[in-house]
C-alpha cells in the first residue's frame, strides 16, 4: 500500500495548448473539449510549460468561480516521462502535513508549528513555518521554495531572477545564530536526485545562498514523487554547492 502524503482530487487529463498572461492555460481535454484553466503559478515555469505536453487539471464545483479548472500537473521528458507539480499553492500544504508527521528528522524535536509568522527587517516579511520545542532548543524559521527547473537529474532554484528570494536569504541570515534558519527546497518532481542554486538564472541568489550556508543556514533539498494519484516524500537530494 502506497503511503501518500497528499492525495489529489479526481483529475482530468488533457493536452496543453498554450499558457498566456501568466494565470491562464488553454487545454484540450481527453473528450476533445478545449477549456481555459487557471494556472496557479506566477513564475516563468521554465521547462515545464511546453505546448502539447500532457497535463492534469482539477475541477471546482464552486459555481462562483470564473474558471472551473485548475492546472495541477504537467508531464516532462527531461530524463524519463515525469509528472511535475505546477500548483505553487500545494508545497506549503504538503510540507505542513510532513511536519505534522515528523518526516524531516533533520529538524530535530519540535512540538509547535506556526505558519506565516512575521519576521525580518521592520517585521515586513512572513516566514512560511516557525517551529519551537523545549526551552533548550533554538526556534526554527523555515522557508519553502517550490522547485521545478532542472538540468538532467540536477534540480535548480531559481529559474529566473528573484529579488524576493534574495531578500529571504538575507533575512534568514540575520536570524543566525540565535535561531535556526532552514531553507526547504520542495523538488516538485521525482526524477531529480541532486540540487544546486540556479547560478545561470540568478547568480546573486547563488552567491547569497553560499554565504548563508557558510554562516549556518541549513538547506533541505526535499525530493517528492508526483503522480495524478498523489504526492510521496522520497527523502533528500544530494546538495551540490
Amino acid at each position: 500500500m502506497i503511503d501518500w502524503l497528499y492525495r489529489y482530487p479526481p483529475l482530468y487529463p488533457g493536452i496543453l495548448l498554450k499558457r498566456y498572461k501568466r494565470f491562464f492555460v488553454d487545454v484540450q481535454l481527453a473528450s476533445g473539449e478545449i477549456v481555459t484553466a487557471h494556472c496557479p503559478n506566477t513564475g516563468p515555469m521554465t521547462g515545464v510549460s511546453t505546448p502539447l505536453s500532457a497535463v492534469q487539471l482539477s475541477k471546482s464545483e464552486n459555481p462562483n468561480r470564473k474558471l472551473a479548472y485548475t492546472l495541477e500537473l504537467i508531464q516532462v521528458n527531461d530524463n524519463e516521462p515525469t509528472w511535475v507539480g505546477v500548483n505553487t499553492i500545494l508545497p506549503n500544504r504538503v510540507v505542513k502535513l510532513a511536519l505534522v508527521k515528523y518526516l524531516f528528522p533533520e529538524l530535530g524535536d519540535y512540538n509547535l508549528i506556526k505558519t506565516e509568522v512575521v519576521y525580518g527587517l521592520d517585521n515586513k516579511s512572513r516566514v512560511d513555518f516557525f517551529l519551537t520545542g523545549s526551552l533548550e532548543e533554538r526556534p526554527i524559521y523555515l522557508e519553502v521554495k517550490n522547485t521545478t527547473f532542472c538540468d538532467g537529474r540536477l534540480a535548480l532554484f531559481p529559474d529566473t531572477e528573484t529579488t524576493r528570494g534574495q531578500k529571504h536569504l538575507r533575512e534568514l541570515m540575520a536570524l543566525l545564530p540565535l535561531t535556526r534558519a532552514v531553507m526547504l527546497y520542495f523538488i516538485n518532481r521525482g526524477d531529480c536526485t541532486e540540487f544546486s542554486p540556479g547560478d545561470r538564472t540568478d547568480p546573486v541568489y547563488g552567491k547569497l545562498l553560499r554565504q548563508a550556508i557558510a554562516v549556518g543556514l541549513e538547506v533541505l533539498p526535499c525530493r517528492f514523487d508526483i503522480s495524478p494519484e498523489g504526492i510521496r516524500y522520497l527523502g533528500l537530494a544530494k546538495l551540490k554547492i
